[in-house]
């Protein structure tokens, strides 16, 4: 018979780091644009750290409960924030900044999330091991959310990050790509390792990279916190 009380402990330390952590990733693309000249986002609300206003049925709640109930780990996304990039006082270069906000937020977080993990334990014994829990959560779940938002594939922020950098010409070939991508990334997180597993294979091509990736990046940030 299922624990209820574990379950909705997991459940709990899990859920809110998420939560907090794809809201600030999107509201901190909206602050980003409006800096830079486009007002969409904060016209349209999506400024606010209110989590329901970025809630997105299928990546905010079903994806995340689905992975939780199958296998106890959970990741998802938010809405997107709306930023139309020809309103960016120099559209090309601005969006670089536009993009990279979202992930360099999730590090801060991260590395924030590390340094309170210094006086969490002296918070009294009925809460401290639940802070505790939520903090290392937090830690690895923005880093990953990072990590994964910055492969370069539109319309993921690496993507738009590359499109950014990259002379004209190339640039154009990357963003071509962005009505695919969608399409592309199911298939690399659902597709081929569902079908890989019913092959009797253990073969998760997005794991084996962010998996290192994520461990290696927070290792250091752990380090630079005096952990």
């Amino acid at each position: 018979m299922p624990d209820f009380q574990e379950i909705l402990f997991k459940l709990s330390i899990m859920a809110l780091p998420a939560l907090f952590a794809i809201t600030l990733h999107e509201v901190a693309h909206g602050w980003a644009a409006l800096k830079f000249g486009d007002r969409t986002a904060q016209m349209l609300g999506r400024l606010s750290l209110n989590p329901l206003r970025h809630v997105d049925p299928v990546g905010t709640v079903l994806l995340p409960m689905t992975m939780f109930i199958f296998t106890g780990f959970m990741f998802g996304w938010a809405k997107p924030v709306p930023v139309d990039f020809r309103n960016l006082r120099n559209p090309k270069r601005d969006m670089i900044w536009v993009a990279a906000a979202g992930p360099g937020v999730n590090f801060v977080l991260a590395f924030i999330s590390a340094l309170l993990l210094h006086v969490a334990p002296l918070a009294p014994e009925f809460m401290s091991d639940w802070l505790v829990n939520n903090l290392v959560v937090s830690l690895q779940f923005n880093v990953l959310l990072a990590l994964f938002n910055l492969i370069p594939l539109p319309p993921l922020d690496g993507g738009r990050v590359l499109v950014g950098i990259l002379p004209n010409r190339p640039a154009h070939a990357v963003a071509r790509l962005e009505p695919y991508g969608i399409g592309i990334m199911m298939l690399l997180v659902f597709l081929i390792p569902f079908a890989a597993s019913h092959a009797g294979y253990n073969f998760n091509p997005l794991y084996m990279v962010l998996g290192p990736a994520t461990e290696w990046v927070v290792s250091n940030i752990v380090t630079l916190a005096g952990l």
